[in-house]
């Protein structure tokens, strides 16, 4: 492409779209309808630059035309509880759904660590003793220990709060490192299997396995499914980077963001209801039974959620990204 041809055959058009959008809402019918199809073809002519002859200023120029363009003609839209609605019956329940190849394996094989690590520790009297002395360890593990009041240390408002916003953390960490090519994501996974192994052992070889999954299971079943989501889907972030697909990179990039993004959100969210568990469920006086069966209801609901709501909206189309008027404009490009 010869530029300074190009540019000279097409400036008045630009010129033309500019002097357009100066004029804001002052338009006439004929001249609404120039406007949007001067849109589209700087719209073409932009992508065009870019892909064979890329100008960085006559680039930034029309990439600024186009972006004014696109606001006048497509306008503005405010959320309304509408969208929080459909968000929480479809966007969100859709894009766990269809992350379930990430992170139910990064379930499986992270409880499978846990379960190792613990066992590791329960039957190897010298890796207890490197933990901690042994006075310690029976601080911890006796009846009335620090296992134990740990849950009722605080009030269980604050500590419900403490709680989510520590868990409501490490889930971001999960899916915004995802894009660091997965490592920070499987480090920070194996530090939370770790410190569930690590308290599987000790209990265990203190003959307390079941006083510890007592406490542990009625928010841990939530909690846990939070984080492996978080994490199934800052690794398929990762893996975007790598393999986008038929996209390219950029575009396979953004959509991914932009659905983890709302992930988080929902994720926040369930792990509010952990948190909540956890406060005001686990240090309570109810039998051991029906502080696990309310983790379990807890778990099967948002199960359900994900699988039956977020089943539905993922064959319908639905992917969690945002809708597509929302979303930067996405450019043809030359073939």
């Amino acid at each position: 492409m010869d530029l300074d041809v190009y540019v000279t055959a097409h400036r008045a058009e630009w010129d033309r779209l500019d002097q357009l959008l100066r004029r804001g809402g002052r338009l006439t019918g004929a001249e609404a309808d120039e406007l949007v199809a001067l849109y589209q073809r700087t719209a073409t002519h932009l992508s065009l630059i870019q892909s064979s002859a890329p100008d960085p200023l006559l680039t930034a120029r029309l990439t600024q035309l186009v972006a004014r363009a696109r606001a006048t003609v497509t306008g503005t839209r405010r959320a309304s509880w509408r969208d929080a609605a459909r968000f929480l019956t479809a966007g969100f329940p859709a894009a766990v759904y269809r992350s379930r190849r990430w992170w139910v394996p990064t379930a499986v094989l992270s409880t499978l660590l846990a379960a190792i690590i613990g066992w590791w520790i329960g039957t190897h009297p010298e890796v207890q003793s490197a933990i901690a002395a042994p006075e310690e360890l029976r601080r911890m593990t006796r009846p009335g220990g620090e296992y134990e009041t740990y849950y009722s240390s605080h009030p269980a408002a604050s500590f419900a709060a403490q709680v989510w916003t520590n868990n409501a953390q490490a889930a971001a960490m999960c899916l915004v490192l995802g894009a660091f090519l997965c490592v920070p994501v499987l480090w920070i996974l194996f530090l939370n299997m770790l410190n569930l192994g690590v308290g599987i052992g000790l209990m265990s070889s203190a003959g307390r396995l079941d006083t510890f999954l007592g406490l542990v299971l009625p928010h841990g079943l939530l909690e846990l499914t939070a984080v492996f989501v978080a994490a199934g889907t800052g690794l398929r972030l990762g893996w975007t980077l790598i393999d986008p697909g038929p996209l390219s990179r950029r575009d396979a990039l953004a959509q991914q963001g932009r659905a983890a993004i709302g992930m988080a959100i929902g994720l926040a969210l369930v792990l509010f209801v952990a948190g909540v568990i956890e406060g005001f469920v686990t240090p309570s006086g109810l039998p051991t039974w029906a502080r696990i069966a309310i983790g379990i209801v807890a778990e099967l609901v948002f199960l359900a959620y994900v699988y039956v709501l977020g089943g539905r909206a993922a064959r319908a189309g639905d992917t969690g990204d945002v809708e597509t008027t929302d979303r930067s404009a996405v450019l043809p490009t030359a073939a």
